[in-house]
């Protein structure tokens, strides 16, 4: 496995493996299975301010074909609007889940991050699974979630470029209002 940025030549591939790994079980044999909503985000974000094209990354199998996909985009945090980070959409094809691919995905957007001298990584996800990356839920840093519902299932990592004074709500680029 290789992990390195997308390449424009990338994205039906980055979409195939997103669809497949967040389709439903009962229909994603079906033709007419309808778009996963992850997939749809997806290809808005490419097309939107929060796009970032560097922390966008695949991860690639033996015969160079695309098995994982990871992305971050522009975040905010505060009422001055403190450049943050959203992650998400992660994803790994069935077929390749449970190999470590999804981990090595995320800590390369970590470290892509912190080199890039990012302050923090927000996330909508299991605490369980990203609790290992060293993200806990982003209360404990004084920032709320754009939807309280969420709870611990919103999450913070910090970064190197961090200040505890970087507190107040989290916004994600704009794709997201829509999901």
């Amino acid at each position: 496995m290789l992990i390195r940025r997308e390449t424009r030549s990338d994205i039906d591939a980055i979409r195939a493996v997103t669809s497949a790994a967040f389709a439903k079980p009962d229909t994603s044999d079906t033709p007419d299975t309808p778009v996963p909503v992850e997939t749809t985000l997806l290809d808005e974000l490419r097309i939107s301010d929060g796009w970032l094209p560097a922390l966008s990354f695949v991860a690639t199998g033996d015969r160079d074909e695309v098995i994982g996909h990871v992305v971050c985009t522009r975040g905010h945090v505060g009422s001055d609007l403190a450049l943050a980070l959203g992650l998400g959409p992660l994803s790994v094809h069935p077929a390749h889940q449970r190999r470590g691919v999804g981990q090595a995905l995320v800590h390369a957007v970590l470290g892509a991050a912190d080199a890039f001298g990012e302050s923090l990584v927000a996330l909508l996800g299991s605490p369980a699974y990203y609790g290992r990356f060293g993200f806990r839920p982003s209360t404990d840093y004084g920032i709320t979630a754009p939807d309280p519902a969420w709870g611990e299932y919103f999450q913070v990592r910090t970064l190197t470029a961090y200040q505890p004074t970087l507190k107040g709500a989290f916004a994600y680029a704009e794709p997201f209002n829509h999901v």
